[in-house]
This record gives structure tokens, sequence and C-alpha cells, in this order.
């Protein structure tokens, strides 16, 4: 599953990456752009702006709620999401590649040294070479995953 977002919904671009979904965020107001690039590459289209709804041939999702765990409920009701613990960061939550393993040694000038030392798995993006380990972010997504599923 792809998506392309607006720039009213930032927040929500980096959870889905870091949820492993395909996330294109685009900046920049150029519908029409939007909607080629949806199409061209059949991603749905997640905004707080309404009026994309009169775009025919595209999927939409029109965001109401302004919290985080309101957007992610909707999306996981609306399209429906898969929320897997099992596939976050895999990811970069920065340019959206797919991060790939590295050597705990590789990362020793690159990580904090306590970081370094706490950890034995790292994930680098080839893209933009930004380092990735299990720190506390990983329990923080987790109680934003299990409050998801306890709302109705």
């Amino acid at each position: 599953m792809k998506f392309i977002l607006t720039h009213e919904v930032g927040k929500l671009a980096k959870w889905l990456r870091i949820l492993s979904f395909d996330t294109v965020y685009q900046r920049k107001d150029d519908k029409r752009e939007l909607v080629l690039r949806s199409l061209r590459e059949n991603r749905i289209v997640v905004s707080r702006n309404a009026s994309l709804a009169r775009y025919t041939g595209i999927r939409f999702v029109h965001i109401k709620s302004d919290l985080l765990e309101g957007q992610l409920k909707q999306l996981k009701d609306e399209i429906p999401l898969t929320l897997s613990e099992e596939n976050m960061f895999t990811r970069c939550v920065l340019c959206n590649t797919i991060l790939l393993a590295i050597k705990k040694e590789d990362t020793k000038d690159k990580v904090p040294e306590f970081v370094y030392r706490a950890n034995e798995t790292f994930v680098a993006c080839p893209e933009c070479k930004k380092i990735y380990w299990q720190g506390t972010h990983w329990g923080n997504v987790k109680k934003i995953l299990e409050k998801i599923s306890s709302l109705s």
C-alpha cells in the first residue's frame, strides 16, 4: 500500500514511514502534480484538504482529526491499514528508502558511544545514510499502536 500525503499531515507521513508504508510527503501545494503522481504511482492521497475529493480516479482519504492517534485510527478503519509491530522501522523516516542492516562495527564513529555500547543491531538508509537502532522510540510507537487498537 502506497501513500502520498499533503503538507497538512506531515507528522502522519513520518508515522506511516515508521510503520513501513511507502509514503511520499508533498510539501508544495500543487494539486495537479499530486493527482498525477497518485495515479502514475498508484498512491492513496491523504490530506486535510477536502477539495481534493473532487478529483476523479484517485483514492482519497480526507483526514478529519488534528491528533495523530485519530488520524491513524481513521486510516486503519477506512482503508483498512494493518498496523503491525513486526513491520516497524523498515523505512527511513526522512527519505522513505528501505533500510538495510549494517554491521555494528561500521557504526562506531557514526553514533553516540553509549548507543554503540548498548545496541547490537543497527540499520541504515542507503540513500541519506541515517543510522537507526532500537531505542526508546520503539516503545513509544508500540504504545501508540496499542492506544489505536483500543479506540473504538
